[in-house]
């Protein structure tokens, strides 16, 4: 009998929300943001309207009309900056993230970002603490035609480092990145870090947990060998 290679296994991190607790500052951001433009804005309807969606989607919602190209580089950098003026100082890893990192690439995992964050803010974030060299992918916003909840950021991550949807495992926090995950074939495990337990619960996500403390490689390994 011939030797079968064994699958590749993949982890596919959403960046805001999963590497990061920084829900609550880029609430905050989007708050002073939409108020600076005398636009109507709501912490409940962050949460259920700009969470986790790209910058044009999201910045359609505030203004409620299409946002020109032009617009929305201009607008999406004035509030991204609005967000890291209001982070820089609390910059830090998610709690255990980078020992469970290090542990998923001692078993043979890839490493993969999908976020919808733009550019400006990946480069603040991987490589302000650093986190880069631990993934061998990363997608972003401008990668991609749909965002979330479309599964186009999580399909093109595994397509990237070789992974099957069967083999791979996305961690987010945000509805919509869930139903991305779960679109693209994938198990998901979502973070109580934007929603409750049991908001998550009925996500369809495999497992619900509040931090990377509650997760081991072997309990990834079983949603998805």
């Amino acid at each position: 009998m011939p030797e079968t290679t064994p699958p590749v296994l993949a982890a596919l991190f959403d960046m805001d929300g999963v590497l990061i607790d920084n829900t609550d500052f880029h609430i905050n951001a989007w708050l002073q943001f939409a108020q600076k433009h005398n636009r109507p804005l709501t912490r409940e309807q962050y949460v259920d309207n700009i969470n986790g969606r790209v910058s044009a989607d999201a910045m359609a919602y505030v203004f409620q009309r299409p946002i020109t190209p032009g617009e929305l580089i201009v607008l999406t950098e004035e509030k991204e900056s609005i967000y890291r003026d209001l982070y820089r100082s609390h910059l830090q890893p998610a709690p255990a993230l980078l020992p469970f990192l290090r542990a998923l690439q001692s078993e043979g995992f890839k490493l993969a970002v999908g976020t919808s964050a733009p550019q400006s803010n990946v480069t603040f974030t991987l490589d302000g603490l650093p986190l880069r060299p631990y993934f061998d992918a990363v997608v972003d916003a401008s990668m991609i035609q749909h965002g979330k909840p479309d599964p186009e950021i999580y399909l093109t991550a595994a397509n990237r480092v070789g992974a099957t949807p069967l083999h791979c495992v996305v961690f987010e926090d945000a509805f919509a990145g869930v139903e991305a995950g779960l679109r693209a074939g994938m198990k998901v495990i979502a973070i109580a870090t934007t929603h409750t337990r049991d908001e998550l619960a009925d996500t369809g996500a495999s497992l619900v947990v509040d931090d990377f403390t509650e997760l081991t490689v072997d309990a990834v390994r079983a949603l998805i060998s």
